[in-house]
């Protein structure tokens, strides 16, 4: 990571009085400490951790927090300015300058996702994707290196093959990230600034062994950077040892498909650095979230829990179900899926082994079939790429959202042309949606769709 001067300040404290523009140093220190999360309130439990979070009450007393819209803000006395600019001031005492570098909404929300995480700071972004991009390009310079699993979400993996060799002179090496070996001699020590992968993989639900993946890249100086975008509230990256966790919060954590959205939680040395005035990638990108959007998705937190549950719930009934049928599924709660009992391992009590499975049509020309049967027949569930939706949301991936990748990629990364993705809702009864993909299944009369080994 390059060295910078680090002038943000990632949690605001005790409001300034009104009119008052001087704080003594040592208050500004204390402050700034006392609002970090501190391992005693996360507890094992993401729920525990959020509740245990500062609740930010609204301007006139209002049980929710007042919607800062403005872009810039105003000082009592000339002096603060400079002061704010110089870093000697900031959102720890209700300084604010400009909602490209923090906004105080955005930073409520900040304070949400650092908690889910257990992490020690988060800052919020536009997309998942600014997300990603900001925290690779503060952490790797010209001519650096990343370990990357070679199954990933599209975008990301069009980043770090297209985009990062050809403007920033980034290189990655792709590997099996269940490969462990592969990993560790991929990593060229003092070279390699990032390991980077999903903690569970999009599409194909492969799940990583962090503690054992964050202990390789350590041991050689290397940051774990990890995706939790598929498994928010079931895994908890930080705690085996990711230095930092990306997500879309377009996903699970918004959970209305209305919002684009990401963050990054992670060391609060880092999220400084990516405000440092002067080299902070997210600072100078400028990939700035909206305060009404911060607002709605700080509202939807509360009840990420809840939802995950229903999500997680409802994917483990269908895949045991439609496993019986004969159909070729990938979920990592079935007790023969690869990475099971790791998963077992990791997981947070009580929210399961996920909100999404795959079923495996061999062909795009099945996959599609199935997916018009569930939609226009049926109304099992919609068309349509994201996750994390009330409704279920299906897509055959390799023609869609893993579609950046050649056939030789998609061949290594285990896609097959007809896997098609499903991010189980939870709208209506479990059995009234049962009985619409039975109905589906039995259209289709086509006996090459079910497993006959």
């Amino acid at each position: 990571m390059a060295e910078t001067q680090s002038r943000g300040f990632v949690f605001s404290g005790k409001k300034r009085a009104a009119g008052a523009d001087g704080f003594d140093g040592d208050d500004l220190f204390m402050a700034k400490k006392s609002m970090l999360p501190t391992l005693a309130t996360w507890e094992n439990d993401p729920a525990a951790a959020l509740a245990s979070a500062r609740h930010e009450f609204g301007e006139h007393g209002g049980v929710n927090m007042s919607i800062e819209a403005s872009a810039t803000f105003t000082v009592m006395e000339p002096e603060t300015m400079r002061r704010m600019f110089a870093g000697e001031l900031g959102p720890d005492r209700d300084f604010f300058i400009y909602s490209r570098h923090f906004n105080p909404t955005v930073l409520n929300l900040g304070r949400q996702m650092a908690a889910l995480e257990g992490t020690e700071a988060a800052y919020c972004t536009a997309s998942g994707m600014s997300a990603i991009s900001s925290v690779l390009l503060q952490l790797c310079s010209s001519g650096g290196h990343v370990v990357a699993s070679r199954t990933l979400y599209g975008g990301t993996h069009a980043l770090l093959t297209h985009f990062l060799p050809r403007a920033c002179n980034i290189t990655t090496t792709f590997v099996d990230i269940c490969d462990h070996e592969a990993v560790k001699n991929a990593i060229v020590e003092r070279r390699t600034k990032v390991l980077y992968f999903e903690s569970m993989s999009n599409p194909t639900l492969t799940v990583a062994n962090i503690p054992e993946l964050s202990r390789l890249a350590h041991d050689k100086g290397t940051m774990v950077v990890v995706d939790n975008t598929f498994a928010p509230m079931v895994l908890s990256p930080a705690r085996f040892g990711a230095d930092v966790v990306v997500h879309s919060i377009s996903k699970f954590i918004s959970g209305g498909a209305d919002v684009i959205a990401g963050a990054v939680c992670g060391p609060a040395s880092l999220v400084n650095s990516m405000m440092d005035l002067h080299q902070g990638a997210l600072m100078l990108l400028g990939p700035t979230m909206n305060a009404k959007v911060a607002f709605e998705l700080s509202e939807r937190i509360p009840h990420l829990g809840l939802r995950m549950k229903e999500h997680c719930r409802r994917a483990m009934d269908y895949a045991t179900r439609m496993k019986k049928l004969g159909l070729r599924i990938i979920y990592p709660g079935l007790e023969d899926h690869p990475q099971h009992e790791l998963l077992k391992s990791m997981a947070n009590r009580e929210y399961g082994f996920g909100g999404l499975l795959c079923v495996d049509m061999e062909s795009e020309e099945r996959a599609n079939r199935l997916m018009h049967h569930l939609q226009n027949y049926t109304q099992f569930g919609f068309m349509a790429v994201s996750l994390g939706y009330y409704e279920t949301l299906m897509s055959c991936s390799g023609s869609s959202t893993s579609s950046e990748m050649n056939a030789e990629e998609k061949t290594l990364a285990g896609i097959s042309p007809g896997l098609v993705r499903m991010s189980i809702g939870y709208i209506g009864t479990l059995e009234q949606k049962w009985s619409q993909l039975e109905k589906a299944l039995s259209r289709m009369q086509d006996s090459t769709l079910f497993n006959k080994n």
